[in-house]
């Protein structure tokens, strides 16, 4: 899960992005469908077509706690 958010940090992402880059053997449960679940990402832009997946204010603050 941090390897994800520390991803996702780096730039900016879309959810194709996403998708492509973090694929899972198990197609219900991929590490971003985790990550949305526990609140530390979300889903931006969609009425505009973007569909950027960005950091919660959870997702920043848990990664900063890994990371001291």
């Amino acid at each position: 899960m941090t390897q994800f958010l520390e991803w996702v940090a780096a730039k900016p992402r879309s959810r194709e992005d996403v998708l492509e880059a973090w694929q899972s053997s198990c197609p219900r449960f991929p590490v971003w469908e985790d990550a949305r679940a526990e609140g530390f990402v979300c889903q931006k832009g969609g009425e505009t077509g973007e569909h950027r997946v960005e950091l919660t204010s959870l997702g920043r603050a848990t990664l900063a706690s890994t990371r001291r």
